[in-house]
């Protein structure tokens, strides 16, 4: 339990957050309908916080070696680096959100700070938006900040109260927006910032974003909200929301959303806002020293990108028509029936060996590196890069999940037509690789390939790197430990002891092939003892050894 906010901890937040937002996205895409109903709010928001987390982490691995950033360095990193990534109009008014708490971090780090934090970013955030509304975010912080000022004297009981008066805010935010209560959900906004505030809470309470305990920012509305109907658009559980409930923009509303990265002084913001509110609506303005982040509703997208020319210097412009947006969405499926479309299977693999099998069996491969996962961003730019029609992702790694979301919704919008396939270890993304037929139907193609990774169980050999409890007991530094489909199932100080008992749990729920893919520096000796273990355990089973070449896993393991 932390008594004051540290850069670590900034750390945390930003990575607790994302998480948070990663598994809330498709639910919080489902809940927004205002202030135009395009069903993007969670991915924004998301994508928002992913450009904070990377501006962050790049300041605790700095290639020169250089001295661990201190609490005011990681929190002005973490503002702007939300403000050069901000997406919509939530994305920017969470990105001024935490500029504000960021200007108080600076100052130090107790719960007195914290206070003043929240105060601030909420005061911010009202102003960024040229006509606020309540029942949305802003009421969210608003709501928040004031509760924190009634907090115990902790830095926990802060962020704690802090978070959950944003939970009990956002339950009556259909009370206050008429838009809500007709469609049966909260603020799509305020619920994305209880997640960031569960995250600071969690961040304080001293959690890991790697861990496994049941974490604040990790909680549903349909878990924690009552009173109003929250989810009557929101999708089942496990469902992938799809880009189709995007609509064009109605009578009433402006045609195109802009946004842009503004580099302009103080002085001249007053007379852009002017312009811009006469142009259209939802203008939110956010950032300060000289760079801002502009986002506004028009029917004239050119007048509002000339407005920012008056200002200054306009970079990094986004221009999105609602209709087409929806078009493209809404018609994928006809247009793979009408259209010649290139296809391509794209992995995403670490190690040299993964990455040769991934293409000899036809696949684009995306180079990861195992101390850092590719961004939305990157997964992004290897789709566009292979610049194809009809795409097939594989992850090979379940934290990669929640980026991939975000990325294909993108490309959805620019009329890409994408499946992921959330494989999550390399053996199940060959063997849906080795089904893969690029003359068939892309929708028969898919089913295909998600059969045959489902069909694949998949474990791995770890190392442990401390004292930890798992499910198959404790263990020590050192030890060996054998994970099945991510859990601990065998402990023991050898690989080969342990890799034979994993095989033994898998085989004796059956199996016809076993798949071993050694990593970096593993003899292939090891190889041989697992596959005479296993042909003496089971005659009938198949077996073939792959050198991986990963640093993640001295041993992957895939039985079909």
């Amino acid at each position: 339990m932390l008594t004051t906010l540290d850069a670590p901890a900034v750390r945390s937040w930003c990575q607790l957050a994302l998480r948070a937002l990663g598994q809330a996205r498709e639910e919080i895409d489902a809940l927004n309908v205002y202030p135009v109903p395009d069903g993007d709010t969670g991915t924004n928001l998301y994508l928002t916080v992913e450009s904070a987390a990377a501006a962050v982490e790049s300041r605790f691995t700095d290639p020169a070696g250089g001295p661990a950033p201190g609490l005011a360095e990681a929190a002005r990193a973490m503002a702007r680096g939300a403000l050069v990534g901000a997406r919509g109009n939530s994305g920017v008014i969470l990105a001024q959100w935490l500029r504000g708490t960021a200007e108080q971090l600076a100052r130090g780090g107790g719960a007195d700070q914290l206070r003043a934090a929240l105060q601030q970013a909420a005061d911010s955030a009202y102003q960024a938006v040229a006509e606020p509304v309540e029942g949305t975010l802003l009421t969210v912080a608003r709501v928040a900040a004031r509760e924190a000022t009634r907090a115990g004297d902790g830095l926990a009981q802060v962020a704690d109260t802090a978070y959950r008066a944003a939970r009990d805010a956002l339950r009556h935010t259909p009370e206050q927006l008429a838009v809500l209560a007709e469609a049966g959900v909260v603020d799509a906004g305020g619920r994305g910032l209880v997640a960031v505030l569960g995250a600071l809470a969690d961040a304080v309470a001293g959690h890991q974003p790697m861990g496994p305990v049941a974490l604040r920012g990790d909680v549903r509305p349909a878990e924690s909200f009552e009173g109003p109907p929250v989810g009557r658009r929101r999708p089942p559980s496990g469902a992938r929301c799809e880009t189709p409930h995007l609509r064009p923009a109605g009578p009433g509303h402006p045609a195109f959303e802009v946004i842009y990265l503004l580099d302009a002084p103080d002085e001249a913001l007053p007379a852009l806002r002017e312009r811009l509110a006469a142009l259209g609506d939802s203008l939110v303005v956010g950032g300060g020293d000289g760079l801002w982040n502009v986002h506004v509703h028009v029917d004239d997208a050119g007048a509002a990108v000339e407005a920012g020319l008056g200002a200054g210097r306009p970079h990094q412009i986004r221009i999105t028509h609602f209709a087409e947006a929806a078009a493209r969405s809404g018609t994928a499926d006809d247009r793979g029936e009408r259209e010649e479309r290139t296809r391509v299977v794209l992995s995403v693999v670490s190690g040299p060996g993964l990455a040769e099998l991934c293409e000899q069996a036809g696949a684009v491969v995306l180079h990861a590196d195992p101390d850092r996962p590719p961004a939305s961003a990157e997964l992004a730019a290897a789709v566009r890069r292979s610049a194809a029609r009809e795409v097939v992702l594989l992850l090979n790694d379940p934290e990669l999940r929640a980026a991939a979301g975000a990325a294909a919704d993108q490309l959805r919008e620019e009329g890409v037509r994408i499946a992921v396939l959330p494989t999550r270890s390399p053996v199940q993304g060959l063997a849906a690789l080795a089904v893969h037929e690029a003359g068939r139907r892309f929708d028969e193609d898919v089913v295909a390939m998600t059969s045959a990774a489902g069909a694949t169980r998949y474990a791995e050999l770890a190392v442990a790197e401390g004292e930890s409890w798992t499910m198959a007991g404790v263990c020590q530094a050192g030890d060996v430990l054998g994970l099945i489909d991510g859990d601990v199932v065998v402990i023991g100080t050898g690989p080969a002891e342990v890799g034979a008992g994993v095989l033994d749990r898998m085989l004796g729920g059956g199996g016809e092939l076993v798949t071993l893919i050694l990593g970096e520096g593993v003899d292939e000796e090891l190889a041989e003892r697992l596959v005479a273990h296993a042909r003496h355990r089971r005659p009938e089973v198949d077996a073939v050894v792959f050198h991986g070449g990963q640093e993640s896993a001295p041993l992957l393991i895939g039985v079909e």
